[in-house]
């Protein structure tokens, strides 16, 4: 009978070491004799124990069973190369042990890992396109999306009504057929998709009618996007869960939609502040008005001040976009552009020289561009009045009685 070492010793532990210190002297240890990388006499041996040592003492249950009764609490076991409660070290089928992943892991063995999960389905994208003022205030939109769905008759399930999937008896649910191969590096495993369920690890006998078994069929659905307040262009929304559905019973992807926001004539925006250039002329520059400019919400009042300079700007305030995230509004910014006429009558072109003469130029006759002489106002009312209140009167109007 073959004397086995203590399993502790093998690690080169403690008896009161913890689960996470474990596993540290274990992956020290197998790196060090795996028979890949040591070729020394005894190598080979001194993996196994490790091995073998590992597997039950990261095992809770195993571990407390040793520490009461040492290695007769194992019934079966096959030596060195054996496992506790006997066979393989890598099991017959679907062992799942923790020693399988990590040896996988580190020195790229064939088990391929447990089965995980159906997969989750496909995300998808699509594009909506908004008005400016859209883009400020919010909107819906209402998109027909055509994606795979979960098969209503089987409920996912892919099976008719009544029936259910049966466990595949070659792999044993798990979806893979493993194999232990002896070579003269020791035992090694082998795993591949399982041929009778196709990696599935269940038997479809009555495949759904409707979805021909695939638990998921085609179909063109109608969704609302809501588009928060304050979007911006080039954005993206994730509507969570309205992607493909997953195969097998997967869950669902996402649906990600890109927000353009088509141009406004007049109008930028950068982040909460709206922009728009507003032309004024010399007379409402110099003098000053109020003027109306068109805003996301209609035509605003802007008082322009007298001496207004082309470039100067102007806030009106909440009249500009929200933070997509909530909270107050922004502001427009008015820029004033002056306008400097590039065709005068002869009353203008009067006033101008006088405008300069006061400002030191001097006054050139000149004749009057239409042929009439326009200095001459109707029934003369405006001979009494200021040189500016004539400015404003000849470009602007005069004020309302």
């Amino acid at each position: 009978m073959v004397t086995k070492q203590d399993y502790y010793a093998a690690l080169e532990i403690e008896r009161t070491t913890n689960k996470a210190d474990i596993k540290k002297a274990y992956l020290r240890l197998a790196r060090k004799f795996h028979p890949d990388v040591n070729k020394e006499a005894g190598a080979e041996t001194r993996f196994k124990e490790v091995k073998e040592a590992y597997e039950v003492l990261s095992d809770d249950d195993k571990r407390a069973a040793y520490d009461r009764y040492g290695h007769e609490a194992f019934d079966g076991s096959a030596g060195m190369g054996g496992s506790p409660f006997g066979g393989s070290p890598f099991g017959g089928g679907a062992s799942g042990s923790p020693f399988e992943d990590l040896f996988e892991s580190f020195f790229g063995g064939g088990g391929g890992g447990r089965q995980s999960g159906p997969p989750r389905g496909a995300d998808l994208q699509t594009q909506i396109a908004l008005d400016f003022e859209e883009a400020i205030f919010g909107a819906s939109r209402e998109l027909n999306v055509t994606r795979m769905q979960t098969c209503q008759t089987c409920n996912g399930n892919r099976t008719e009504p009544g029936t259910q999937p049966s466990t595949c008896m070659v792999c044993s649910g798990t979806g893979q057929v493993r194999r232990v191969q002896n070579t003269i590096l020791g035992q090694f495993m082998t795993a591949a998709p399982c041929e009778r369920c196709h990696g599935e690890g269940v038997i479809i006998a009555s495949p759904c009618h409707t979805c021909n078994g695939e638990g998921r069929v085609r179909q063109t659905s109608n969704l609302t996007v809501t588009v928060p307040a304050g979007i911006e262009d080039d954005a993206t929304l994730r509507l969570s869960g309205q992607g493909e559905a997953g195969p097998r019973g997967g869950g669902p992807g996402n649906l990600y939609v890109r927000i353009r926001i088509r141009p406004k004539k007049g109008f930028t925006r950068h982040g909460k502040q709206i922009h728009i250039e507003q032309t004024v002329d010399v007379a409402q520059a110099a003098l000053g008005d109020e003027i109306e400019v068109p805003t996301v919400d209609g035509p605003a009042k802007l008082k322009v001040p007298a001496g207004a300079q082309t470039g100067q700007t102007f806030r009106l305030r909440g009249h500009g976009a929200p933070d997509v995230r909530g909270g107050d509004r922004g502001d427009q910014i008015v820029t004033v552009k002056v306008q400097i006429p590039t065709k005068l009558n002869a009353e203008q072109r009067a006033l101008f020289e006088q405008l300069g003469a006061s400002f030191g130029r001097k006054e050139r006759a000149m004749a009057p561009t239409d042929g009439k002489d326009n200095h001459q106002t109707k029934d003369g009312e405006r001979h009494g009045k200021g040189f500016f209140e004539r400015v404003k009167e000849t470009f602007i109007g005069p004020d309302d009685e």
